[in-house]
């Protein structure tokens, strides 16, 4: 079973832009109102990314962790080099284990998380 996370926005390219530079992605493919992109390392889910004419409005129901290791502070920093947002100002600790909650630049929750 193959595995496709799809994000509607308003501006495809760009986010797909966006992720492509944040994961280490690259762009494959599009049609229509859709654009995608894979890993470098084929290693993760294909991204789609859906042009859709409303804005987002309310808390994501679905969100991505991304695991980074000890360094959660500087991934965050350079997440918001590429124009994330922080949500948390401090991280978010619980059972063991800590995140900073950030927003994509169309304001989708991403957690950078240390395990």
């Amino acid at each position: 079973m193959e595995i496709q996370i799809n994000i509607d926005c308003a501006d495809a390219s760009a986010l797909r832009d966006f992720y492509c530079e944040a994961l280490g992605y690259e762009p494959k493919g599009e049609g229509g109102q859709y654009v995608s992109c894979v890993p470098r390392d084929g290693d993760g889910p294909k991204l789609v990314f859906q042009r859709v004419p409303e804005t987002k409005t309310v808390k994501n129901r679905l969100h991505l962790d991304l695991v980074v290791g000890d360094d959660m502070e500087a991934e965050a920093t350079r997440f918001e080099g590429l124009g994330a947002t922080r949500v948390s100002d401090e991280p978010i600790r619980e059972f063991g284990c800590a995140w900073i909650v950030m927003a994509d630049p169309e304001g989708n929750e991403i957690c950078i998380c240390d395990s």
